[in-house]
């Protein structure tokens, strides 16, 4: 049976970093799971914490070169490697007078969260990515605010608080196979030398 290598590791990624802040805000300082998900800060409905990807790159760093060896002998080619980029932002449901202070706490949390697991692998990560031997690191990414507001540019949406973050190196494999032919014979020639 040929499996298809998987394509689902952005996904996969995004749905690791939810279960992440999931399994350690909830509670508190957010009543509910549901409410911290995957989205645009202009799509954010009732979610208290968002995790938006803004932008997807290739990582030179961490390149792969090396075919891999297939249990049938045949080699695929080395999958490409990404770095992924998202805002976290926090939004409070509470009234205007304790907002603020409410979405510094999410925020105050989830930052503290993602530095404490500042690495995901093995059963950390979800879908295709668990169990897998993949290290995901997650890094603060420091922007200005003039790159915050590139960003940012949803029309009739207020900014939000928000933090960038690095995450990577994220594999996505090759469905590219190179046969190998396997030796099945050899020829050996042996020549004489006349000697006078």
């Amino acid at each position: 049976m040929i499996t298809i290598p998987a394509y689902t590791a952005i996904a996969d990624v995004g749905s690791s970093l939810v279960k992440l802040l999931q399994e350690n805000l909830v509670p508190e300082p957010i009543d509910k799971k549901e409410n911290i998900g995957l989205c645009s800060p202009a799509d954010k409905g009732d979610f208290q914490l968002t995790l938006y990807l803004y932008n997807i790159e290739e990582s030179g760093e961490f390149r792969q070169t090396e075919m891999i060896k297939l249990p049938d002998g045949n080699l695929r080619y080395p999958p490409i490697s990404f770095n992924l980029y998202y805002l976290l932002t926090a939004y409070s449901t509470a009234e205007l007078k304790s907002k603020a202070l409410d979405e510094h706490k999410i925020l105050g949390r989830a930052i503290q969260v993602l530095y404490d697991n500042a690495i995901l692998r093995g059963n950390d990560l979800a879908g295709s990515l668990k169990g897998s031997d993949q290290d995901i690191r997650i890094q603060t990414k420091n922007l200005s605010y003039d790159e915050m507001m590139r960003i940012w540019n949803f029309n009739d949406v207020p900014y939000n608080l928000s933090i960038a973050y690095r995450v990577g190196p994220v594999l996505i494999d090759s469905t590219r196979i190179k046969e190998a032919k396997r030796v099945v014979d050899t020829k050996i020639s042996i020549m004489r030398k006349d000697r006078r």
